[in-house]
């Protein structure tokens, strides 16, 4: 008789790992396939399933093994899903007392309630074993009777990769969901410790996987239905298949036939996106970059994002916590990125643009440093160049990494504050009218959130919210036109913009109407056609994007 067995997907967020939704990561999948190679009949439920009908787990208090995945490593603020906390991760190891009760994943390194706090290593009472190291191969390891612990290696966990694909259909938010594809773990530069507060160093030195492994995991997600990839779990795309330490060389043609490897198992995918670029690799080998940006540019999908941990503009303290990149090989970073990925597509998204990470309570930082972290954001607009997103984040250290022992949290607070304010005040507005001026159609938006004022976002790697003063169907897919802009969001009607059906409260986003012309509308709806509208209004800078049926 077959037995049953329980994935939990408590989330994880790594430096190179994301698997909050509408994200699934690679150790779910790979555990599914551990667990069906088993003979096991795998079930999936998420935590936030949990927390909506807690009642619902009386029922499966039976199931004779359960494994929970959890884990951050960095803090984030989440709109689809919230990881699991502490408290909710103890309370699941006394519901399932009985059951053999595991539990994997980067929570295995500590927890903290946020950035600016430690992480500490909690006690789990409740639990059978805590699986160290790649969950698969540890939940692997405890069903042969051995040590909950291992390396993962990519011939075995490719075998599980296929295997468990099908674990996706289960997501709460199939089919709208983003597929974290596996191309590395460890850091180039972990025989130097890497940045000192990273996590990524603690799996050792770049691991590779197989292009060919690849490519047969994305076939049995693409045959489950997933059209919605990122090549996130690695933390440097550029160094992929590349050898050597600190800086590899980029290696354009291993790049590109890592993607069409992905385009022919997934012909019929919507999204190819990715992640982690290092700033370095790109500023120390500018050529060879440049080929393995256009590989990228010429085989994903538009709207993608190339994440730069940058950290600081300080060079003390870039010095100090053995970072990646000074603000000047930063800036030719991103120039070089936006001249290789910057143009438009036929919906008006550039194609790749960088985003920039901050940490702030890093060793050796001083109010001086939050001074040249604006001045590097000013100097960032009036160079004209374009950013997709800046993300400013307290330190959250963990045991292990230096920073852990050499911080300067809680020293700098205001300064913190007030960099963070003057960056959404100041910044955010004039990069968000560059990367989507007025009139930019997003296509295929799910709204996340309804409501009086609904958000929606298109699939892909850091998607854009996206403000729409309408009440929605929740989950339903609808084309947006870009009207105006919130602190970090859009505001957007949907498109065609239906001028005769909308309500007045969605009438007053319109860009270029001012009272007495928001008026005249109001009198003289319905418009029978362009000239009609002309008259009325004077013209608007989304005349073009309007509908009178």
């Amino acid at each position: 008789m077959t037995s049953d067995a329980l994935i939990i997907d408590g989330y994880v967020d790594e430096p190179a790992c994301l698997g909050v939704p509408p994200y699934i990561s690679p150790y779910i999948r790979t555990t599914a396939g551990v667990l069906t190679e088993a003979g096991y009949r795998v079930r999936y439920t998420t935590i936030d399933q949990i927390r909506s009908a807690p009642h619902e787990l009386q029922a499966l208090r039976s199931i004779p093994l359960v494994v929970v995945i959890a884990g951050q490593t960095v803090p984030g603020k989440y709109l689809a899903g919230t990881p699991a906390t502490l408290t909710e991760l103890q309370q699941i190891g006394s519901l399932f007392e009985g059951s053999r009760l595991l539990l994997g994943g980067p929570i295995n390194y500590g927890i903290s309630s946020g950035g600016g706090k430690k992480a500490m290593k909690e006690p789990m009472p409740g639990y059978t074993a805590l699986l160290t190291g790649d969950p698969a191969t540890a939940v692997n390891r405890y069903l042969s009777d051995e040590e909950p612990h291992g390396v993962e290696d990519y011939l075995e966990s490719g075998r599980w990769s296929v295997l468990g694909a099908g674990i996706v259909c289960y997501h709460p938010h199939f089919p709208h969901i983003m597929v974290e594809l596996e191309t590395a773990k460890g850091c180039s530069r972990a025989d130097t410790g890497g940045c000192s507060f990273c996590t990524e160093p603690f799996y050792g030195i770049p691991r590779y996987r197989p292009v060919a492994l690849i490519e047969e995991e994305v076939a049995a997600l693409a045959a489950a239905g997933v059209r919605h990839f990122r090549i996130g779990r690695q933390p440097d795309l550029l160094a992929y298949g590349s050898s050597g330490g600190g800086f590899p060389h980029p290696d354009a043609d291993k790049i590109r036939d890592l993607f069409m490897a992905i385009r022919r198992a997934a012909p019929d995918l919507a999204t190819l996106h990715i992640d982690n670029i290092n700033p370095g690799t790109i500023a120390r080998h500018e050529d060879a970059a440049r080929e393995a940006l256009a590989a990228i540019v010429e085989l994903h999908t538009p709207g993608d994002i190339a994440a730069f941990g940058m950290e600081t503009a300080d060079p003390e303290v870039i010095d100090a916590n053995n970072l990646k990149a000074t603000p000047d090989q930063m800036m030719d970073a991103i120039r070089i990125v936006n001249e290789v990925g910057g143009m438009r597509d036929n919906n008006g998204v550039p194609h790749l643009l960088p985003g920039i990470n901050f940490v702030c309570g890093l060793f050796h930082e001083t109010k001086e440093t939050y001074r040249l972290n604006q001045s590097f954001l000013e100097d960032l607009i009036s160079s004209g160049l374009l950013v997709r997103r800046v993300n400013i984040r307290q330190l959250m250290p963990f045991e292990g990494t230096r920073a852990y022992d050499e911080n300067t949290l809680d020293h700098h607070h205001s300064q913190f504050r007030s960099f963070k304010e003057w960056t959404r005040k100041h910044f955010d507005p004039v990069m968000l009218a560059r990367v989507f001026p007025i009139g930019t159609i997003l296509k295929d938006a799910i709204v996340e959130i309804s409501g009086r004022t609904s958000f929606a976002r298109q699939m892909g790697t850091y998607p854009i919210l996206i403000g729409l003063p309408l009440e929605l169907e929740g989950r339903s897919l609808i084309d947006t036109a870009v009207v105006g802009y919130g602190s970090r969001s859009l505001t957007a009607l949907p498109h065609p913009i239906p001028i005769n059906q909308l309500p007045a409260s969605a009438l007053k986003v319109l860009p270029d109407i001012g009272k007495k012309t928001f008026a005249t509308i109001l009198a003289k709806r319905p418009f029978n056609d362009q000239k009609e509208w002309e008259k009325a209004t004077g013209g608007t800078r989304i005349d073009h994007l309007i509908t009178f049926s």
